[in-house]
């Protein structure tokens, strides 16, 4: 494909083997996007892939750690190489800590969760910037994946929480920083999607008070959907901030 004006556009989703990236790397693909498939491991994106069926022509799957700078400027190169440009860019991986009082953390507990949900967002973005403010068209579109902890912690939460405080400064100053190079940012901030990893909700999940109780989730194609709304916008206008989330779980009123 020749760089510059490729059949489709050109998207990179991390976090794609499972969950919200896997739909929402699914669901770029299903609207024409061109998507490399960024994750640790390769045999949960080759699973995205076979999801895809004739769509993953448009796909290449990048085994990728995005907590290391070598990793993630590989993900971009191969990106480059494969589809000639960058439009998107959804930084969708992460992970957390297990949910110990903070102050049985280990180092190493918390600085993997920095790694992963912080400094992989900075990682990426940067080189995603290094891409989009080179290329003609010139710009692109970056989206963040922030979470409600993004706003409001869970109990026994404090490495996730943290970072993704964090990312909201990131997301506000890329949003700052991009438009130079005609570069949006936006951050979606996601409560209880219906993933393998919030699975445990529906048997019960630890309250500020104490208690355990099952919280609602919600059909993470509705995420997928709104990224690709998102993802679609003109460059001169942006949803700088959105929270898609279980209409009844307990965020409003702490309740």
């Amino acid at each position: 494909m020749t760089s510059g004006h490729p059949a489709t556009k050109v998207a990179i989703v991390t976090g794609a083997g499972t969950g919200i990236g896997r739909a929402s790397a699914l669901a770029l693909l299903q609207d024409g996007y061109s998507v490399a498939l960024a994750g640790r491991r390769l045999e949960p994106l080759e699973g995205t892939l076979e999801q895809a069926g004739s769509a993953a022509s448009r796909a290449i799957a990048v085994s990728t750690d995005v907590g290391d700078p070598a990793s993630v400027r590989e993900l971009f190169a191969k990106t480059l190489e494969s589809f000639g440009r960058l439009d998107v860019l959804f930084n969708n991986a992460g992970a957390s800590a297990p949910p110990v009082p903070m102050e049985d953390l280990t180092y190493e507990q918390w600085k993997s969760t920095v790694d992963a949900n912080l400094t992989g967002v900075f990682l990426c973005t940067q080189q995603a910037i290094l891409i989009m403010k080179n290329q003609d068209p010139l710009g692109g579109r970056i989206i963040n994946n922030g979470s409600i902890s993004a706003h409001v912690p869970r109990p026994n939460s404090a490495p996730y929480t943290a970072t993704k405080h964090g990312v909201t400064g990131l997301t506000k100053s890329t949003s700052l920083d991009g438009r130079k190079y005609n570069i949006a940012c936006s951050q979606i901030d996601i409560g209880n999607a219906a993933t393998e990893m919030s699975a445990h909700f529906e048997t019960g999940v630890m309250q500020p008070h104490g208690s355990v109780a099952v919280e609602p989730r919600f059909d993470v194609g509705h995420v997928a959907e709104a990224v690709v709304y998102i993802a679609n916008l003109p460059l001169d206008t942006n949803v700088q901030f959105m929270t898609i989330m279980a209409t009844k779980m307990p965020y409003i009123g702490r309740g």
